[in-house]
């Protein structure tokens, strides 16, 4: 309960810091901060207590090998509160889905249309990435829950791993451009790119590993789907006993109207304020929510929802917590300690020792690598966004934008630490190292076809 109130104080404190900026409430901020990183200390995870201890750790080193004063050891914590504010807020945009039950609309599409094993695994990855767009990690279980009661009516080998493959690649796909996505917030605020900027870059990529992924799974239901007369007409029963279900299939425009409806107001909100894109984002998720709930006319029950997200999210968000304000603060001691002109330097050294083209194509691989060893690709982006300055690498703060975002969108499907690896995990009860490994080939197979695309985007440059 008390982590509960300090995690929502500490929000509401920056909320009004950033409507009406007072250097007290930046010392407000930054105290309590410091407070929730003590508190969480010993109420999170082994793992992430070492990572966040990592952090920690370092940015005390910068700082008494610079030599500040002690003001600054306190004032270094708050960084990435934005981000941990629309991880708070995000979920509530699931809210509206759930209380529409759209699910069922999905059950009549499926087996009123779909027939065999590629169109099935279309769809699925297909509803993935649609809902991905609005629901972040709740489009996993929703997405599953949904498909899964039909699958008894295809022949589908190994079920469950069909299911996480469809899902989590079709989930990570509109990561590099959603507007919800906290990472797509991080890398366009420190690279200066206005979002809708960015989209004639990223959709096109976006939609491109969508198609590549219905592209291998076809090859590979080519293989293995026995399209025999038995498998037929277990598809035609399924489809003749659940088309009892209710659900009207036109209903699942009302999400794909939600999702315009949302990018169009955040690109203008995005012209008209001078609020960062993820304090933007953050501001417009409750009363977008609470509109969507009103036209299906469940108000009191989208409050019943919201009160109980609020009453329960420090139990779910505390490694968060502990993780993002931790990293916040080394990356704060970087900039006090003067540490960030030394990593330029050391940038610049590198791209003259093996090239612009070559240090562009590492980028996307960084996220990659460090998801191995426990960071969340949000985290790694905010770590080397600070070092990349596109006056040092002479690269475009586009080009360096789309590479950040590409490679994060592929750590989230093999990062075996990562939350999308470890909820399908739970979700399929299969270990996280094995879901990782059902994805390797097609993420291997999109970052080499991402590096091209990002070389032909620097010589057209």
């Amino acid at each position: 309960m008390m982590l509960n109130s300090l995690f929502l104080i500490v929000l509401i404190l920056y909320f009004l810091s950033i409507v009406s900026p007072w250097s007290g409430l930046t010392v407000m901020i930054s105290a309590l901060s410091m407070i929730i990183v003590i508190c969480t200390f010993f109420k999170v995870s082994r793992f992430v207590k070492l990572l966040g201890s990592i952090f920690l750790a370092s940015g005390l080193f910068l700082l008494l090998h610079s030599g500040v004063r002690w003001p600054h050891y306190i004032l270094s914590f708050g960084p990435m509160l934005d981000l941990l504010m629309m991880f708070t807020l995000i979920p509530i945009l699931g809210i509206p889905i759930t209380l529409g039950k759209y699910s069922s609309d999905i059950q009549v599409i499926l087996h009123s249309k779909i027939k065999t094993n590629r169109h099935l695994y279309m769809l699925t990855s297909g509803i993935s990435y649609f809902f991905s767009i609005f629901m972040n990690l709740a489009t996993l279980p929703m997405t599953y829950y949904s498909i899964k009661p039909a699958l008894d009516g295809f022949p589908v080998q190994h079920s469950e791993r069909f299911m996480s493959r469809a899902i989590t690649r079709g989930f990570a796909m509109p990561l590099i451009w959603a507007p919800v996505t906290p990472i797509v917030g991080i890398v366009i605020g420190v690279t200066g790119v206005s979002w809708i900027s960015i989209l004639p870059y990223v959709i096109p990529l976006s939609i491109f590993g969508l198609v590549l992924d219905w592209y291998l799974s076809s090859r590979t239901s080519g293989k293995h789907q026995q399209n025999s007369l038995a498998a037929k007409e277990m598809a035609a029963a399924a489809s003749t006993t659940e088309k009892k279900e209710p659900g009207n299939p036109k209903r699942i425009l009302h999400i794909l109207a939600a999702i315009i409806i949302f990018i169009v107001i955040v690109s203008i909100a995005e012209l008209l304020l001078t609020y960062s894109f993820l304090t933007l984002v953050s501001l417009l998720v409750i009363p977008f929510s609470f509109t969507w709930a009103l036209f299906l006319k469940k108000g009191r029950e989208f409050g019943e929802a919201f009160q109980k997200h609020f009453q329960s999210f420090s139990s779910k968000m505390k490694d968060q917590f502990f993780l993002f304000l931790s990293a916040g603060f080394f990356i704060s001691t970087i900039k006090t300690s003067h540490s960030i002109e030394v990593v330029n330097v050391w940038i610049v050294d590198l791209i003259g020792a093996i090239g612009a083209d070559f240090f562009l194509m590492m980028l996307p691989i960084i996220p990659l690598v460090f998801a191995f060893l426990g960071f969340h690709p949000a985290v790694t982006l905010a770590l080397i966004a600070e070092t990349l300055n596109p006056d040092i690498t002479h690269i475009s703060a586009h080009i360096l934008t789309v590479a950040m975002l590409s490679g994060a969108a592929a750590a989230f499907l093999i990062g075996p630490y990562n939350a999308t690896i470890g909820l399908m995990s739970s979700i399929i009860k299969q270990s996280s190292y094995k879901v990782s490994n059902w994805n390797m080939p097609f993420t291997l197979i999109y970052i080499g076809c991402t590096i091209i695309y990002l070389l032909t985007l620097q010589w057209l440059a």
